[in-house]
């Protein structure tokens, strides 16, 4: 009897040990998902949608949550849907002025364009003209019969050596600083944009959003679309600009500029951002800019690259961050960006759009999305 009660009480104890065992990670999770107490006067943080699983306090998440795909940001020209402004990113009749800029290289370019250079050339060439005319009338046959002998004068042969020195040294200055700062290399943060030039169309890859890819033509007009090739329309930009496939980049964020190109030189430029950057066979060239404004930008390539040189226009669209991440989504790229797990501590809900557009941490398939509704695909452009 004795040892059938010591086995009894053995086998109690050891139900209780694993009924112990069992309780303690209930109490530690039901610990862990417990709400943390908010500071006392702190304001109430706005009410956001849960899109996303609640994590567990103390969880740090491998990614930023992928904003959802979102059918809408994809217009007919694979960009969402923006008409043009006339005069912003675009040239005016009439106009012999610099585009107004959208960059800070492009502001400080505009600015020593018009308080620099332009009053040092209008300063010369009224002293030259103002020159010429007083040579014309005191020392014409008429005024001064008998002509002057003197063949040297120290100090005007000085004085025009070094003024026009000092005019150039003085221009030289800013000048210098602002080639600097044009080829000043892009910060860790910044988006890569690829382009390669074609004969005679532009491919764009987005390397840091899954490296998927996307082709631009030039929308051509309605007298000379093949059947079922979608013609230019007011909304997509000026004759000879619009293009079937926008670029679009977000604003406020740096952009690494790459361009290569795969056949002859082409030069990828917009004046509105003051970016003029050449695309040269088997080289990579580099620069970066930040675009400030939302907005669409044309610009053309700049290097005569053959018979259709003039067929090569680009469109930039400029959009928010936001609009950008769900764009890049549509068109099969990745958004990421490790979030901190200070951010999701308190249980808070995380929004579609969060997380900046950098270096992506999910693989995604490339793609390359043509036009909607244009079969004519890459290269036709201007034919």
């Amino acid at each position: 009897m004795r040892l059938i009660g010591l086995k009894t009480a053995m086998l109690a104890a050891g139900l209780m040990l694993v009924g112990a065992g069992h309780a303690a990670p209930q109490t530690a999770n039901s610990a862990a998902t417990a709400t943390t107490p908010s500071t006392t006067g702190a304001p109430a943080a706005p009410a956001v949608p849960v899109t996303s699983e609640v994590k567990p306090l103390g969880v740090n998440p491998a990614a930023a949550p992928t904003p959802a795909a979102d059918p809408a940001m994809l217009a007919r020209d694979g960009a969402p849907e923006l008409a043009p402004t006339k005069g912003i990113g675009d040239a005016v009749d009439g106009d012999i002025g610099i585009q107004p800029q959208v960059t800070k290289n492009g502001e400080r370019a505009r600015g020593f364009h018009d308080h620099w250079l332009v009053p040092t050339i209008i300063v010369i060439s009224v002293f030259v003209l103002l020159l010429l005319l007083w040579v014309i009338v005191r020392f014409n046959a008429r005024a001064n019969p008998v002509p002057s002998k003197t063949s040297h004068n120290t100090l005007i042969e000085v004085i025009w050596t070094l003024v026009p020195v000092l005019i150039l040294v003085t221009l030289a200055i800013p000048s210098i600083g602002l080639l600097q700062a044009q080829f000043k290399p892009a910060p860790k943060d910044a988006i890569t944009l690829k382009v390669t030039g074609n004969q005679w169309y532009w491919t764009y890859s987005y390397p840091d959003n899954g490296g998927f890819e996307i082709t631009s033509n030039m929308l051509k007009e309605k007298d000379e679309v093949a059947p079922g090739e979608r013609a230019r329309e007011e909304a997509d930009g000026p004759r000879l600009l619009a293009v079937d496939n926008r670029v679009v980049l977000p604003v406020g964020v740096p952009i690494r500029l790459i361009t290569t190109s795969a056949d002859v030189i082409h030069s990828w430029a917009i004046p509105a951002f003051w970016i003029k950057l050449d695309a040269v066979p088997g080289r990579l060239n580099e620069t970066s800019f930040t675009i400030e404004k939302p907005g669409l930008y044309f610009g053309q390539c700049s290097e005569l690259c053959g018979p259709k040189h003039g067929y090569m226009p680009i469109a930039v669209q400029a959009v928010p961050l936001d609009v950008y991440n769900r764009w890049v989504v549509a068109k099969g790229g990745t958004v990421a960006g490790a979030q901190p797990a200070a951010a999701v501590s308190d249980n808070a809900a995380v929004e579609a759009t969060a997380g900046p557009a950098v270096n992506a941490t999910v693989a995604a398939p490339t793609t390359n999305q043509a036009a909607t509704a244009n079969p004519a695909g890459a290269g036709n452009a201007g034919n």
